[in-house]
């Protein structure tokens, strides 16, 4: 394992081969937690291969589901992951249609889906992974794992588009060809936004971190003309209700400090105040950005667990790294659920709550039947 490691490098995904639902799977960034980790799930596997691999850090996940007849094959739906890869597909909040992909990138997995299961020769359902990295500019799409199976993203493709995915792959499974169906692809003029739902609160003393195991027991829908709006219906659905205005506190990683700036201008403007922690204040003030500095819990009093107690924060985004940073963090994260705060623990999640935030100044929520959306 170590000899492995050296040669793919950190950060490094550990996880047992045969495992379901991304149980004992670790990402780690350096040989300590690694050391200590791939001891785990040796013993997870229980004779089984371990898979060491190596991370793709801050690239977009996308999930494609399609049908195959063993003669052609249909693109059913293209899923961009809210979450960046490495976030559970489970667990991740996803968009029909991609919200921020090229267009060139979304035929290229649509090529590269009905290419696998041409030559697999899948007869029914088939679902793929997908990472896409943007480097200097380029995109380059990767293909995490190829299921010839239905996923768990089926039902959810099938109430967006209003086609009966599991029905059609049903009779074709059992002899009918795709050309007996209308399979039309009509233009998307709406998004459709499927969000996890987690027990976190059932559970004292669970952290709400978000990592390649499964934790989401549940999951629901928002659509909408925007993706914003799209965006705040599905948190709305999952009992997260996004303010329109108040405090928002940043607490992040220094790799995601750039785009808090960005995403901090565009708050100011929508009239929030921005507080945040130390390293964070500092960055954000050397952008010109105006911040009210606020203690961490290790700190001492008054800190951040403090304000959220007290009602002084609309939202929370924290972003950690490492055992440590996630251990210091967990009672912020804690008390922004148990205070029913909107918090959002990746990058991505943070871009999405500003866009919401922005779509619903300049529009409210409104409602719509899935059987008038699919008739549109």
């Amino acid at each position: 394992a170590r000899n492995v490691v050296a040669e793919v490098g950190f950060p490094a995904l550990v996880r047992p081969s045969f495992v379901l639902g991304g149980r004992a799977m670790e990402i780690c960034y350096d040989q300590t937690q690694f050391e200590k980790f791939v001891i785990e799930a040796f013993h997870v596997a229980q004779g089984q291969p371990v898979l060491i691999d190596r991370f793709l850090e801050d690239a977009i996940e996308v999930d494609v589901d399609c049908i195959g007849d063993g003669n052609r094959a249909v693109v059913a739906g293209i899923m961009e992951h809210i979450e960046e890869a490495g976030v559970h597909s489970g667990d991740s909040a996803c968009s029909i249609p991609p919200y921020s992909l090229a267009e060139s990138t979304i035929d290229e997995i649509r090529q590269s889906t009905i290419s696998m299961a041409m030559h697999l020769n899948v007869i029914g359902l088939m679902n793929v992974q997908f990472a896409v990295k943007n480097e200097n500019g380029v995109d380059t799409v990767y293909v995490l794992e190829v299921n010839p199976r239905a996923s768990r993203t089926v039902p959810f493709v099938a109430k967006a588009t209003g086609v009966p995915v599991a029905k059609i792959a049903a009779k074709v499974m059992a002899g009918m060809k795709l050309s007996e169906f209308d399979l039309t692809q009509k233009p998307h003029n709406y998004f459709a936004v499927k969000e996890a739902v987690f027990p976190f609160a059932r559970f004292p003393g669970v952290d709400t971190i978000l990592g390649p195991e499964m934790r989401s027991t549940g999951e629901v829908m928002g659509v909408a003309h925007s993706f914003g709006t799209a965006f705040a219906k599905s948190q709305l659905g999952g009992g997260t209700v996004i303010p329109t205005s108040g405090k928002v506190f940043i607490s992040v990683r220094d790799h995601h400090k750039p785009v808090m700036a960005d995403l901090a201008k565009r708050l100011i403007k929508q009239g929030f105040e921005i507080v945040a922690t130390g390293g964070t204040t500092k960055y954000l003030r050397a952008q010109g950005i105006k911040v009210d500095y606020i203690r961490k819990v290790s700190e001492g009093r008054p800190h951040i667990v403090d304000a959220i107690k007290n009602g002084e924060i609309g939202i929370v985004f924290n972003t950690t790294s490492g055992k440590q940073s996630l251990k210091d963090s967990f009672s912020l994260r804690r008390t922004a659920l148990t205070q029913s705060v909107p918090y959002f623990t990746t990058a991505a999640g943070a871009k999405a709550c500003v866009a919401a935030i922005e779509d619903l100044a300049k529009n409210d929520y409104t409602v719509k039947s899935l059987q008038d959306i699919a008739a549109a």
